[in-house]
């Protein structure tokens, strides 16, 4: 019992330091510190699957499981990256905010589908071994939730957040041209 609290403790620091050294390298990449959290809002997003699927297969969840989460974490964050910078794309473009969210989402639909099929037929050769079924099972249901809810809550994470900005900066906007013609009467 020790070891396995050794063994959950020394992964899950691992998971937390890799975690850490994501978010800077996406600081580094994005030179902002809002978008790497919308980037990596999809790693919660796979716990919705990866528990629940334990409990379906009747499978604890051992360290093959907390391995299958932590290789989960950059797979998903790949997915996350590829749909902001498609929205990025586009907005460089000149397309709407929404118009942009909406192609990035039908453009990269497939490609993340393709890898998550791949993902998940890949592991169920491993389901029912009794060393790496746990592996397989996080792999299987975390990028089944993962993949479904990326698709729909990063680009509306990020379209709130971008939409939330730009009406601040409106208001604050009109409020100082307001201000201007008050002053020039």
């Amino acid at each position: 019992m020790r070891l396995t609290l050794d063994v959950f403790r020394d992964m899950g620091s691992a998971f937390i330091v890799a975690l850490i050294f994501i978010y800077l390298i996406l600081v580094g990449y994005y030179k902002s510190f809002m978008m790497p959290v919308i980037v990596m809002g999809a790693i919660p997003l796979t716990m919705i699957g990866v528990f629940p699927g334990h409990w379906l297969t009747d499978q604890a969840f051992t360290a093959t499981s907390m391995i299958g989460v932590i290789a989960l974490a950059g797979i998903v964050v790949r997915n996350s990256l590829l749909l902001i910078d498609f929205v990025l794309e586009y907005r460089n473009e000149g397309q709407s905010l929404k118009a942009s969210v909406i192609e990035a989402g039908k453009v990269r639909f497939r490609p993340i589908l393709l890898t998550a099929l791949a993902i998940i037929f890949g592991s169920m050769i491993m389901i029912t071994d009794p060393v790496f079924g746990g592996l397989a099972v996080a792999l299987i249901f975390g990028t089944l939730s993962s993949t479904v809810l990326t698709l729909l809550v990063i680009p509306l994470m990020y379209y709130i957040w971008q939409w939330h900005g730009g009406v601040k900066q409106q208001e604050a906007l009109e409020a100082q041209e307001a201000q201007n013609a008050q002053n020039a009467k």
